[in-house]
């Protein structure tokens, strides 16, 4: 049928917007290559290059949370627009740093830019793509984000090898360039402004809650769980999240409407979603070092064997998509689940001797699942809400997963390391116990997710 067409311009707005998501994870990822040489070129120790990761994950994770009131209060457009300059900021600021200060600043002018963009692609997709066709794009919208991890490592680690570290931000600024002038052409506005008040007590409690537990859970594998760098940083993420939960009860233009969370079907979709993303981050931190510590294999061959499997995934979430708007949510998530929980367990069992070959089939396998159930999730989990809540339900679900991201890479981290340090033997075998252990740990987790996909379609309307 003709109204079930997607727009060219949608389609438009949509590669707009995720092109900039999309140059966010890329640089994310390909910057974790280039640790060693920030470290040797700007005199700094391992702790503060790991700042260019933290920093950014800190400022998303506080941006995206109110990303419901700006698509509220401002235009898509303005929104866009003021993401994409500070993104060309970013990227120029990096690329001419003459220290590791401007540095920092840029990969934090970039973060906010993120933050603007990620959900802007979603909010899109939500109000102008067809219901029956949603599925579809939402895995594309996915798939844009999802390729990122895929290439970020081989990209950066080929232009560290061949070029310099600073071209890593040159590349990119010409497709930042084609996303500003395909946005100014595509994205229009569909629904009205409204004019509300912005409650700057309620982001100061979000700016607690996100910068006290990404903090701290980053600062796990580094430094003792009950030191104040990561218990004393949890009490304030806590308290910050209480004093959020209050203040949004009681003021009438809450940043975010906790309406969300009370619809149980919607709640459910959530704690899937942080699960799944939980297990996809813990992942992507254990099979590289696996390679290289047990496998004996260089850093460059580790991310071309995680590649096909990151390629194979990120193409699946548009076909789960499509599966979703044919078939309905619940064939394809529960197969996807169920394909992620039993290629961990596999992981699991032979964690100690996992072969090259045996970590390519097993990641593709997983990868497949995640292409499978992830977009799909945030979908079906969206429409369980009424119309007027679903961009505080999208804010929600991207900022659970830059959370996700930073605790899933902690906890597998914390295990792999304590393992390191307390077992017996060489640290090949010390290194393949720890792994068996954090693979562990990401099975239960899976099959979290899987428990909580099967009440939210109990309790889906």
């Amino acid at each position: 049928m003709a109204t079930e067409k997607i727009e060219p311009r949608v389609v438009g707005a949509v590669l707009a917007t995720g092109l900039m998501s999309l140059s966010g994870v890329i640089i994310e990822t390909a910057m974790n290559i280039t640790f060693p040489t920030l470290m040797k070129q700007f005199g700094v120790t391992t702790g503060t290059v790991q700042w260019m990761t933290t920093l950014y994950l800190l400022i998303v994770a506080c941006i995206v949370p109110i990303s419901s009131y700006l698509k509220r209060r401002f235009k898509m457009k303005q929104l866009f627009v003021t993401a994409n300059l500070l993104f060309i900021a970013g990227l120029l600021i990096d690329a001419l740093a003459p220290a590791f200060a401007w540095l920092l600043i840029g990969r934090a002018v970039q973060a906010v830019g993120t933050g603007i963009a990620l959900p802007l692609m979603f909010n899109i997709i939500l109000e102008q793509v067809p219901l029956s066709r949603i599925g579809m794009m939402t895995g594309v919208g996915t798939l844009i984000t999802a390729v990122g991890p895929a290439i970020g490592p081989t990209y950066g680690g080929i232009l560290v090898t061949s070029l310099n570290w600073r071209y890593i931000f040159w590349i990119l600024l010409p497709f930042l360039i084609i996303s500003f002038f395909v946005g100014l052409k595509t994205i229009q506005q569909v629904s009205p402004i409204v004019h509300e008040r912005f409650d700057l007590l309620s982001m100061l409690t979000v700016v607690a809650t996100f910068a006290g537990l990404i903090y701290g859970f980053s600062a796990m594998g580094s430094q003792p769980i009950l030191s104040w760098s990561v218990l004393g940083a949890w009490l304030v993420g806590i308290i910050g999240l209480v004093a959020f939960v209050f203040r949004s009860n009681r003021v009438k233009q809450p940043l975010i409407k906790l309406a969300t969370v009370k619809n149980a079907a919607f709640a459910w979709h959530l704690a899937a979603f942080f699960l799944l993303q939980t297990t996809a981050l813990g992942l992507s931190f254990i099979l590289p070092n696996y390679l290289q510590l047990v496998d004996q294999k260089t850093a460059f061959i580790a991310g071309l064997v995680v590649l096909p499997g990151a390629v194979i995934g990120a193409a699946f979430s548009p076909i789960g998509g499509q599966i979703l708007d044919r078939f309905g949510a619940k064939r394809p998530i529960l197969l996807g689940l169920s394909i992620v929980t039993l290629s961990l367990l596999t992981m699991t069992v032979f964690a100690r001797q996992l072969s090259v070959l045996a970590v390519l089939g097993l990641y593709i396998a997983y990868m497949i699942g995640i292409g499978m159930a992830f977009g799909n999730i945030m979908t079906a989990g969206l429409k369980q809400l009424t119309a007027d809540l679903k961009a505080d339900g999208n804010a929600l679900m991207n900022a659970l997963q830059q959370f996700a991201g930073a605790m899933g890479t902690a906890v597998v981290s914390m295990i792999i390391s304590t393992s390191q340090a307390t077992g017996t033997g060489s640290t090949l075998v010390k290194t393949a116990i720890g792994s068996q252990w954090a693979l562990l740990v990401l099975v239960i987790t899976g099959s979290l997710a899987l428990f909580s996909m099967l009440m939210a379609f109990k309790k889906s309307r």
